[in-house]
């Protein structure tokens, strides 16, 4: 069986990347089709297998600018040679999953999200300022429809949460598995290290994260707040910060944890698809502040629940004065979040346990086409 996994595009290591680092471990030998790759900005083992690229990875210097061809990208992934092979496993949130296969190919897409710049975030992008808001606006017609025709080719979904699967029904008219994504909870652990009195958000900088919310309420606060990531509005938020504000940009994955077992509490401001962030803080004992809507709704329980230890606290409205609010009311009752019940949630949420999920369903799924199952 010729087995190819698709991804997006390889220019960092994302959640999406860590849930394909587990899938090329899975699967090593796949070879990998991917709309643009920058070389060594992923893991060994994602480095370690035959890399394919469309031809927007030729485009010079494209990992700086590479979400900006957007437009390019549905003729980028239609591009790839994913008719040569007999299984296709596509790990997408944009374009991967609209690969064109063999007739007698079968398509696994584990779902991140619709294609985000279309229908859940759409109003978010299309607001941009600038040619590439104005790019959106133009194409969002295009490119939707463009997505619909290819979600088609799909022979099974698998979503990363409750939450995209309902987007995948709402989108496409398709059922979906829920497998949900994992945090690697061996790394994420705690420590016995005091927390101290800051505020902490690792995020990418991007717009529909919410960083400027954030950056808003903690400017009312007054209340120290360090924010770890990188991202096309990076140079905007480092500029525009208050004092009591810290953009540290990119930082290791160990100088990230130290933070998550230092903070006062995680802030988790956006409306995520799923969000690994929340897990990966909560594994290392930290609460979680987050607003109420999408996957934050699955991964954090809230202090008012009746049924559950609680993790953390939820909020209502995605505004600055909702976070303030929030804030001060998890000061008020944080005593009742015990760093050992995050750790005990976030561990429900292992890689062991997504990849024992994963062969199930495909397992099952190729068994009943009548194909080898090649692990």
């Amino acid at each position: 069986m010729r087995i190819a996994l698709v991804h997006d595009w390889l220019t960092g290591m994302r959640g999406g990347e860590k849930v394909l680092r587990l899938l090329c471990g899975l699967l090593p030998q796949a070879d990998l089709l991917t709309l643009i790759h920058v070389p060594g900005s992923t893991s060994p083992d994602i480095e370690s297998l035959p890399i394919r690229t469309s031809f927007l990875s030729d485009l010079p210097g494209v990992g700086g600018y590479y979400r900006k061809l957007l437009p390019l990208m549905p003729f980028a992934a239609e591009s790839l040679p994913a008719d040569e092979y007999d299984l296709l496993i596509s790990c997408s949130h944009c374009a991967a999953k609209g690969v064109k296969k063999h007739p007698d190919a079968l398509h696994v897409s584990y779902c991140f999200t619709p294609m985000r710049y279309v229908w859940a975030q759409a109003d978010q992008y299309r607001r941009k300022a600038g040619l590439s808001g104005a790019a959106l606006r133009a194409l969002n017609g295009y490119l939707r429809a463009w997505d619909l025709r290819s979600a088609r080719h799909v022979d099974l979904y698998l979503a990363n949460s409750c939450n995209v699967a309902d987007r995948i029904g709402r989108a496409y008219g398709r059922d979906a598995k829920v497998v949900y994504s994992p945090i690697d909870a061996d790394f994420y652990t705690p420590s016995n290290q005091s927390r101290e009195d800051f505020f902490l958000m690792v995020t990418a900088l991007s717009p529909y994260k919410r960083v400027d919310l954030a950056m808003e309420a903690f400017r009312q606060l007054g209340r120290p707040l360090r924010i770890i990531g990188s991202g096309p509005l990076l140079k905007r938020f480092r500029r525009e910060a208050p004092s009591n504000v810290e953009v540290m940009g990119w930082q290791s994955d160990e100088v990230v944890r130290d933070h998550y077992r230092r903070c006062k509490a995680l802030i988790f401001p956006g409306e995520e698809d799923f969000g690994l962030v929340p897990l990966e803080a909560m594994a290392c004992g930290s609460p979680v502040i987050a607003l109420g809507r999408g996957g934050a709704l699955e991964t954090v329980i809230d202090v008012n629940s009746q049924d559950r230890e609680p993790t953390g606290l939820l909020f209502e409205h995605p505004s600055a004065d909702s976070l303030v609010n929030a804030v001060n009311q998890f000061e008020n009752v944080e005593d009742r979040i015990q760093p050992a019940e995050c750790q005990r949630w976030a561990s429900n949420f292992s890689q062991e346990r997504f990849v024992s999920e994963f062969k199930q369903h495909v397992g099952s799924f190729l068994q009943a086409e009548g194909r080898a199952i090649p692990w």
